[in-house]
This record gives C-alpha cells, sequence and structure tokens, in this order.
C-alpha cells in the first residue's frame, strides 16, 4: 500500500504587496482544530486577536474534535452521557438537514466506514462485503438524535463524525468573532474552507483561486485552473487528490459513499462551492464529490442558493462546469 499525505489547504488565496495607498491590513496564523487557519483583517486600531481566536477555536475542537478525547463529540461516540453545547447542536441540525436534502449521500454517521476505509479514526481493516453490510447496519441519520438535549441512539454502535462541515463551521464562527468586534474587511480560512467580508487591501472583492486537481497536487496556489473574486461569501472546496493510498495499482479516495459503503469511483476529481455560510459551503461540497458529475449537476441546479465549480475528466482531459458568479 502507497499512502499519500493529506495536505489540508485545497484553495489558494492570492495575496497582494502593500503600497502607500493601501490600507495595512493585519494577519495572524496558528495552528487549530488539527489544521491551521490564516486570518487577514482591517482594524483602524491594529488590534490582535490571536489570543481571542484560539480561545474561540479552543471552545470549538472541545466540543467537535473526535480526535480529543474529551469532546462532546468524542462522549457522544462513546455513549458517555454528556449536556450538548451550541456548537454540537448546530452542526447536528446542519448535518440532518443535508442528510434529507441529499437524500443521503452526506453524513457524518458514516464514521465507522471512513475508519474501515482508512480515513477515520481507526486504523484501516480488511475490505469484505460482509464486513461493509455489518457497518451500514448501525449507519444513517435516521438512528441518531436529539431530544431534551441529549443524544439518542437507536443503535449504541453509531457514530458521527463532523469533519466533513467542522472547518467551514469554524471558519464561519471566527467570522462571526470578528464581525462582533466591529471588523468589517476580513479574510479567515481554516484548512481551506473560507468566509470573505468587505474588500481586501487594494478595496477590491477577495481573490481566490482553485487548484488543478491532478494526484499528488499538494502545493496550493503553484498550478491553478480557476480564480474567483468574492466578498461577503463563504467557499470550499472538495477533491479526491490529496487524499487517497493505491493498493494493486487501484486507487483509493478517501470520499466514501455512506450509501454503497464504498469509495466513489467516478470522474468528478474537484468540487468548489459558493454559500452564503462555510458550513454549508463545506457541506455541499463534500456531498457533491460523493454524487458524482451527473448528479452534482443536477443538485446544483435544484439549488441555486450554492454556486459551484466542478472540474471532472471526460476522454483523458480536464472538463469544467460551474455558475460561480465573481460579485
Amino acid at each position: 500500500m502507497k499512502k499519500i499525505s493529506f495536505v489540508a489547504v485545497s484553495i489558494f488565496i492570492f495575496a497582494s504587496c502593500s503600497s502607500s495607498k493601501e490600507k495595512q491590513y493585519m494577519s495572524i496564523s496558528n495552528k487549530a482544530i488539527g489544521t491551521f487557519y490564516s486570518i487577514t483583517y482591517f482594524d483602524e486600531g491594529k488590534r490582535n486577536f490571536q489570543e481571542e481566536i484560539d480561545s474561540v477555536l479552543n471552545g470549538f475542537s472541545m466540543s467537535l474534535s473526535a480526535y480529543n478525547p474529551n469532546s462532546i463529540i468524542s462522549k457522544v461516540n462513546q455513549n458517555i452521557d454528556v449536556e450538548l453545547d451550541d456548537y454540537f447542536r448546530n452542526v447536528f441540525s446542519k448535518a440532518k438537514y443535508f442528510y434529507e436534502i441529499t437524500d443521503g449521500t452526506f453524513d457524518i454517521s458514516a464514521s465507522p466506514l471512513f475508519s474501515a476505509w482508512g480515513f477515520g479514526f481507526g486504523n484501516k481493516e480488511e475490505i469484505t462485503p460482509e464486513l461493509i453490510d455489518s457497518l451500514k447496519q448501525f449507519t444513517g441519520m435516521e438512528k441518531i438524535m436529539i431530544i431534551d438535549n441529549k443524544v439518542i441512539k437507536s443503535d449504541p454502535r453509531v457514530s458521527i463524525n463532523a469533519n466533513a462541515l467542522a472547518k467551514g463551521y469554524a471558519a464561519d464562527v471566527v467570522a462571526d468573532f470578528l464581525l462582533s468586534r466591529q471588523i468589517e474587511n476580513f479574510l479567515v480560512e481554516i484548512g481551506g474552507e473560507i468566509v470573505v467580508r468587505g474588500k481586501n487591501r487594494n478595496g477590491e472583492n477577495w481573490k481566490i483561486g482553485i487548484d488543478r486537481p491532478y494526484d499528488g497536487n499538494f502545493n496550493s496556489g503553484e498550478d491553478l485552473i480557476h480564480t474567483i473574486a468574492l466578498t461577503d461569501k463563504a467557499v470550499a472546496t472538495s477533491g479526491n487528490y490529496r487524499q487517497f493510498y493505491i493498493v494493486d495499482g487501484k486507487k483509493y479516495a478517501h470520499t466514501i459513499d455512506p450509501i454503497t459503503g464504498y469509495p466513489v469511483q467516478h470522474s468528478l476529481l474537484s468540487a468548489t462551492v459558493v454559500a452564503a455560510d462555510c458550513m454549508s459551503a463545506d457541506a455541499v461540497a463534500t456531498s457533491l464529490m460523493v454524487m458524482g458529475i451527473e448528479k452534482a449537476k443536477i443538485f446544483v441546479n435544484k439549488h441555486p442558493e450554492y454556486q459551484a465549480y466542478l472540474v471532472y475528466e471526460e476522454n483523458g482531459e480536464y472538463r469544467e462546469y460551474g455558475n460561480i458568479a465573481d460579485n
């Protein structure tokens, strides 16, 4: 088995050189929730929000990080009685919503399947049809619910993994923090998921580039296939070109179809989604990658609240489909 390491940043943010006519923007960055964040913002008082943002993200991690054994989500997965917080309830509600409108292609309860294939929290297992069938017996969002601020499962083996929308939600949380501090012009990027407000240092919309999705393209920004200019929006990208492994010449990507229980095998290479909030953009981008190009087109056309830029392969060449308008 050849294991390919995963680089979280899938969208490259254009940096522009400052001049005397440009506003002097603040920039801070750090590691958080298992990835890295980078934030650029304008503040007349030149306040440094690093410590406060780190504190916010630490609280976020204590709720939704499955890597933290003391987090709320970890205790839920261990069937430990725990009081839920707003972060958990919001993610759970959004996950239920996307589970319904995507006909089950977005499913945070598919965590056991991700682990079995080597993309979750456990060790990769020997895959057999019998194993997949057994794991599917306790996956599905209809098997888990919240009643009186407690998680109720139909089967104690049900577990959830919120990674498919947690980074996007974290970007929303930090954006809300900046807005609460009267910051009107900023870009928040957490693990490649982005929220932008106002204008960049040149007084223009924020320019964002999308990497060309070929296997092993780990250097974000070096080879772009498309650029967009946005303000007051969120954007997320999902793809199969940075997290995969190869066994006997066959590629197994981290996008697992919860319905079949197997990694997807189709021509869609990456999906970039623009939405009003980043948690939604994150979830939809993941869902589109599960669906494949034809179903993804249908979904996007049915849901105009989500704009998409899709890159797929046809006859050995890149093809593009998108309805993202610069704004």
